[in-house]
């Protein structure tokens, strides 16, 4: 048997049976590894007419989003427990899943549809109940967000205006606030954001089937959150109606079809969530009717216009400014309240959205460019005017519906006028809005004088200097200066936004009202986190103190998490500990009284009863098991009715009853809502013996006292 050897410097010739097969299997191997580092090399460096810096740098900016956004989330626990305990629900019942209900047991839904809370129950069924796996699915829609307007920008404007506008979005407070979060919002804003996208393509091509697919974008974003997606709609619809490369007549039927898939990816859930009997299906939340058509027009809808939500907060028209949740108007959203949230860039973006479209004024009908400044612009305008004088229900966080849109008039407009320097009156636009935006962040800035008080100052400075030199740089012979001035002046538009960011991220925020970056002069502060307890001017008695501008709370109970101190506990709530919750935020109970309810589980359809979805949330998260949610979110919702719930009783569904910490029951008149949750709490109180379990009052509804005197005791507690 022969050796076979090789001497140094040659190679060592091949093994027996070795032959071209071997070989050309080696070359092919070669080959294909050739190709993935090919594409990996252009995944990295992008295409070859690209130039060199722009992969690596929207890689980057890529990846700062997801730091930003990823990095301690887990700190907010379960962020909006409303939201989490209906994933938890939809987790574990496939009927809960369809319907979006809050409990397992399907007693009654939310008070939006279920869309979001699909994404976020799917990531908890593969992954397990947890903070990440609630919150997580947000932190990447906010990445992918980030990247649909960075792509949409920069295919009609080039890579600066692209990266420019992506890092507003992503710099942006209020948007790091939501996509951080669990409230509909990421997923609407997304939604909103990819269907731009597609009337854009469609824009370029004329082809029906991106018309089509922005419909059903649409479609989702409303089973998001009901009609606020349609706040893009006009300005999609003017882009394409001005723009589209095909005839007119055409050009409408195009827009019929997208309206009609809008209708049908929509319709369908709507249509089941009505045809099936009432008694088959969880109650409505959110409605007095138990109609999904009720929440849709009127607490979710018109009512948000006008003010008259029916068994809202503060329900009714009327107070500070036309509503009673602040004074409305055209500077609504460069007050204390809403300002830091969203208003950094806002004056810059409305100036470049007109600059943008006087420089494309001449350029023909079909122009791509300006049919992007319509679409965005539209999007901006309708909804920036709507949220400025909405007398309804208005939270801090809704601006960031505002978010893309204003980074992709900033990069779009900047751009524009970048290349436009050498004309006087673009150059002079260019350096008043650098200069604007110094000026807003300085005021932002001042507003918050104990958080980072030093950068105001060089934000004014640089910005202002930045814009000089902008606005004169046809008459600088200075090599650089230009460039020079425009990356000044980047850095000092980002640094105002960027430092609320920081601080957003870096802070634990829980409850169903929270705010973006510090505590500012005047404004209302939120429920999260660190930052739990009462908004300045509530009194310490929000929950039965004023809302804002004047409207009422439910019930008397204390600001959430005032009873026992906060937590920031990984996947706990920020109630008080042992406390028992309340309207904005919910319970963390002790070991002790999760331990008591979830006692014999099994035996019961709810292991407990709280009144509001906030109360019940909380003990619901704690135990994994349902917790009858009574009146809904506010504790306004007829459901159930004090009959409905006796029945409950007398057949043994419920363990418990837990007194919440706002009054008799929470609802009431007062919000024009139903009072069955202020009467099923009389009653309980008049009927069973109450005892104290880690702080909390709660009721057992099985005790052979309360079931003794079940049917007796109801005709006369209802007042």
């Amino acid at each position: 048997m022969s050796t076979i050897t090789a001497t140094p410097g040659t190679a060592a010739p091949a093994a027996p049976g070795a032959g071209t097969a071997e070989r050309t299997g080696a070359t092919a191997a070669g080959t294909r590894s050739a190709r993935l580092r090919g594409r990996g090399a252009t995944f990295v460096r992008g295409p070859a007419d690209d130039p060199r810096w722009a992969r690596p740098a929207l890689l980057g900016l890529l990846l700062a989003t997801a730091v930003l956004y990823l990095v301690g989330l887990s700190a907010n626990g379960y962020a909006n427990s409303f939201y989490s305990a209906a994933v938890q629900a939809g987790s574990a019942n496939w009927e809960a899943f369809f319907f979006g209900s809050s409990d397992a047991a399907n007693s009654i839904t939310v008070d939006k549809p279920p869309a979001s809370l699909w994404v976020m129950a799917v990531s908890v069924r593969l992954f397990g109940l947890s903070s990440w796996s609630i919150l997580v699915p947000q932190a990447l829609m906010g990445v992918a967000t980030v990247g649909i307007v960075w792509s949409t920008v920069k295919a009609r404007f080039g890579h600066a205006a692209g990266l420019l506008a992506g890092a507003v979005l992503a710099l942006t407070p209020v948007a790091v606030l939501m996509f951080r979060f669990n409230n509909p919002d990421a997923l609407l804003v997304l939604l909103m954001t990819a269907a731009t996208a597609a009337l854009l393509r469609a824009v370029d091509n004329g082809r029906t089937r991106w018309l089509v697919l922005t419909g059903v974008l649409l479609g989702l974003g409303f089973l998001t959150k009901q009609l606020q997606v349609f706040l893009v709609l006009p300005g999609l619809a003017a882009a394409y109606l001005v723009a589209g490369p095909v005839r007119v007549g055409r050009r409408v039927l195009q827009l019929l079809a997208g309206g009609l898939a809008m209708v049908v990816a929509a319709g369908w859930w709507i249509a089941v969530v009505e045809l099936v009997p009432a008694s088959m299906r969880p109650y409505i939340g959110g409605s007095q009717t138990n109609s999904i058509l009720e929440l849709t027009f009127g607490y979710n809808g018109l009512g948000r216009l006008s003010g008259n939500e029916t068994g809202s907060v503060g329900g009714g028209a009327g107070g500070a400014g036309g509503g009673n949740w602040g004074a409305t108007g055209i500077g609504r959203l460069f007050s204390a309240e809403f300002g830091g949230q969203i208003a950094w860039l806002l004056p810059a973006s409305l100036v470049l959205l007109v600059a943008g479209v006087v420089a494309l004024g001449r350029v023909p009908r079909t122009d791509r460019r300006r049919a992007a400044f319509l679409a965005w612009g539209g999007w901006l305008l309708v909804t920036g005017l709507t949220f400025s004088f909405a007398k309804g229900i208005i939270h801090q966080y809704y601006t960031v519906a505002l978010a893309p849109a204003v980074g992709a008039l900033v990069g779009m407009g900047a751009v524009t006028l970048w290349r436009r320097r050498a004309h006087p009156a673009a150059s002079a636009v260019l350096g008043a809005t650098v200069a604007l935006t110094a000026v807003t962040s300085f005021v932002l800035l001042s507003r918050s004088a104990d958080f980072v008080p030093w950068l105001r100052y060089p934000v004014l400075v640089v910005g202002l200097l930045a814009g000089a030199v902008l606005a004169a740089g046809r008459y600088l012979r200075v090599r650089g200066a230009l460039a020079a001035a425009a990356g000044a002046a980047v850095i000092a538009a980002l640094a105002g936004p960027a430092a609320y960011a920081v601080d957003t991220a870096s802070t634990a925020h829980t409850g169903s009202i929270v705010t973006a970056g510090p505590a500012v002069a005047g404004g209302m502060g939120g429920f999260g986190g660190t930052r739990t307890g009462a908004p300045r001017g509530f009194g310490g008695q929000a929950l039965g103190g004023q809302a804002p501008g004047g409207g009422q709370f439910p019930g008397g109970g204390q600001v959430p998490g005032q009873q026992g101190g906060t937590t920031t506990t990984p996947g706990q709530g920020t109630g008080g500990t042992g406390g028992a919750g309340g309207l904005l935020d919910s319970a963390t109970p002790s070991a002790q009284l999760t331990a008591l309810l979830s006692q014999n589980a099994s035996s019961y359809t709810w292991v407990a009863a709280a009144v509001g979805s906030q109360s019940a949330s909380g003990y619901q998260l704690a135990t994994g098991q349902p917790v009858m949610p009574i009146g809904g979110f506010n504790g306004s919702d007829p459901s159930p009715t004090l009959a409905q719930f006796q029945q409950d009783v007398a057949q043994g569904k419920i363990h418990y009853f837990i007194a919440s910490g706002r009054g008799a029951g929470g609802g009431g008149t007062q919000m024009g809502g139903s009072s069955d949750s202020s009467a099923i709490a009389a009653w309980v109180q008049a009927t069973f013996t109450a005892q104290t379990v880690g702080g909390v009052t709660l009721y057992d509804l099985t005790s052979t006292a309360g079931t003794a005197t079940t049917s007796g005791a109801a005709s006369g507690t209802s007042t």
